[in-house]
């Protein structure tokens, strides 16, 4: 069942959003080489808490650390580790979600690690198109099969190819809640949008081809040919004329870094 919030859990749960975009903005001007996955992780944890929240991936279905750090050809759900050490030229999505005032707020970003190369950052520009392309069609009647077909034209029209395995979500009391929302398929299908309707955007785009493959730890996804992926990932919320980003940067930057 697609939950639909009302004004009053709007307001609590972008509470939420917001400390999760402020956590990226933090942890954006830590980064540097030499530093662990780990050190991200452990600074991540630190300013959720701090600020009153629980970081909403530790302990999840047995996910044992706050936050998940997806190194090059990592998709997702990369563990924080003192042996995954950042390199120049690296790119690396951080993926956080806050749990707060019984609201969860879900969003990632994929940072460059000091030098990276043009090959890789037109992925990444072309991975944030795609989730601003897929929100952009959203509104009361589009269906979710719009922000597939969209995603899923841009990413071929760069030679890429999109992840079909993991998806987008529904979420709000919980932290995934129906719809699923694929970043591919066909306009005019899917379940129809309505106001109210909170769910998150977050393609996964391949330089190479779209399959993937499943770690031993039972959480770390790779590309099966090695080649890099990127992520970009906001929660949006449904409004009664098109819709609302609740994870949208709070200091005021419409865009991350790119360049």
């Amino acid at each position: 069942m697609i939950s639909i919030k009302s004004s009053r859990e709007v307001e609590i749960m972008k509470e939420s959003c917001q400390l999760a975009a402020r956590t990226l903005n933090f942890i954006e001007k830590k980064l540097k080489v030499g530093m662990t996955t780990e050190e991200v992780n452990q600074l991540c944890h630190d300013f959720i808490t701090d600020a009153g929240a629980y970081p909403s991936p530790l302990n999840y279905h047995g996910f044992p650390k706050s936050v998940c750090t997806s190194l090059n050809e990592v998709i997702c759900h990369g563990i924080p580790s003192e042996k995954d050490v950042l390199k120049d030229g690296d790119l690396l999505n951080i993926d956080v979600t806050t749990f707060y005032k019984k609201f969860h707020g879900d969003t990632n970003r994929t940072f460059y690690i000091g030098n990276v190369s043009e090959e890789k950052k037109k992925l990444v520009r072309t991975t944030y198109e795609c989730m601003m392309a897929g929100i952009g069609v959203c509104k009361p009647g589009a269906r979710l099969g719009d922000v597939g077909a969209i995603i899923e034209e841009i990413a071929h029209d760069n030679g890429y190819s999109v992840v079909h395995e993991y998806c987008g979500h529904g979420i709000g009391r919980e932290f995934h809640e129906d719809p699923q929302v694929l970043h591919y398929g066909k306009k005019g299908t899917g379940v129809e949008l309505k106001p109210g309707m909170t769910f998150t955007i977050e393609p996964m785009i391949n330089m190479g081809k779209r399959h993937c493959k499943l770690l031993k730890d039972d959480w770390t996804v790779i590309t099966k040919d090695g080649k890099p992926s990127a992520q970009f990932e906001h929660t949006i919320l449904i409004t009664d004329d098109g819709y609302e980003i609740l994870t949208l940067d709070p200091d005021g930057r419409q865009e991350p870094a790119l360049d």
